[in-house]
């Protein structure tokens, strides 16, 4: 493919709306039609129709014909691409469901914009590492991973969840890690880790966490979360050795993400690093009840935790501040672990844990 020959008409269009100093929202209002439709041609998500096609030769001083041209021209070229390369309408299909995952691998410039569908496919099959997307459920997976999709979990797209996995093995890949995996010196470094939730700024303390964890021969990473992975935390021994650990913000609150988080550390201390292991939201295995239970007593120390619930003073958050502090961590996740263990309602201070959202 020579994308250098037949640009898709929308690329052209933003290239000369753009030597015109016009703006989209200009454009739209000399063509009549919203901003939106002009957004999506540029974008390559929309066909130019013939009757936009005559709109734009007037707006732009075009000959008749001209815009119609570059479409047709388009079009024929995708055809034959599409012939070539063997795409069909059941990639097709599968690029649709891929709608969001793809936005996002544009926004962030894995992929290419400006292209039409057939372009998108061809790109995905090299981003996803196979030859045609529809073989992606046949591909195995490790025993575990294999047996929380087919037996526990719900609401999950094959296609979302292999390239959910993808876009975490991509930016783990631009992760420079210097050590092999030392889960002693992991271990070693909880504290220090349980430490960087006092850290008002987010983005500062995904990055000393990442230094944290680079010491530990651990790449980590906080991947953007798509309806239809219903995932929490990613983790994979790569060819390289590289240790790979990614986790969602799926539940937004700052204590699930922290819980989450050693819930991970868990699995790689317990001897759970395969292949690939994946944790979606509902599963329930003895596996994971071990992680669960390394993650509670990692971050409050049981024997502090049973003294504190001895007392009788959870229900008074002044005590619930200072027991906090004591053991090394917020008071909302000595909160989750009461609403958890049933000690308070949920209702009862929930407010107090901050969310993490995606900064747009």
């Amino acid at each position: 493919m020579d994308n250098s020959i037949v640009k898709h008409p929308g690329e052209i269009l933003y290239s000369e709306i753009s030597e015109l100093g016009m703006k989209q929202k200009e454009l739209a209002i000399r063509t009549g039609v919203s901003e939106k439709h002009i957004s999506m041609i540029i974008n390559g998500t929309k066909s130019i129709s013939n009757s936009f096609a005559r709109k734009l030769d007037i707006a732009l001083n075009s000959e008749n014909g001209t815009w119609a041209k570059k479409q047709a021209d388009y079009d024929e070229y995708t055809s034959m691409l599409e012939e070539r390369n063997h795409i069909t309408e059941t990639e097709l299909s599968i690029l649709k469901s891929l709608k969001d995952v793809v936005e996002y691998l544009l926004k962030t410039g894995i992929m290419r914009n400006h292209c039409g569908e057939s372009e998108k496919i061809l790109q995905l099959r090299k981003i996803l590492c196979v030859n045609n997307l529809s073989v992606i459920p046949q591909i195995s997976y490790n025993a575990a991973y294999r047996a929380q999709i087919t037996k526990t979990t719900k609401n999950i797209d094959p296609y979302i969840l292999f390239a959910w996995q993808r876009i975490c093995e991509i930016h783990a890949e631009n992760i420079i890690i210097n050590h092999p995996f030392n889960p002693k010196k992991l271990l070693k470094s909880t504290p220090e880790i349980k430490s960087k939730m006092f850290i008002d700024d987010p983005n500062c303390m995904i990055r000393e966490l990442k230094l944290i964890f680079a010491k530990c021969g651990i790449a980590f990473e906080v991947v953007h979360h798509f309806r239809g992975a219903p995932v929490q935390g990613f983790i994979k021994r790569t060819i390289n050795e590289k240790v790979i650990l990614c986790l969602t913000i799926r539940g937004k609150r700052a204590d699930k993400f922290w819980f989450s988080l050693f819930h991970e550390i868990g699995h790689l201390l317990n001897g759970d690093l395969n292949n690939r292991f994946i944790d979606f939201d509902s599963v329930k295995s003895e596996i994971e009840e071990n992680a669960d239970a390394f993650a509670r007593d990692a971050l409050i120390d049981p024997k502090l935790y049973k003294e504190f619930i001895l007392s009788g003073d959870y229900h008074n958050l002044d005590k619930i501040n200072s027991f906090s502090l004591s053991a090394g961590v917020q008071p909302w996740i000595t909160i989750g672990r009461l609403h958890n263990d049933e000690w308070l309602d949920w209702d009862i201070y929930a407010n107090i844990a901050p969310s993490y959202q995606w900064a747009d």
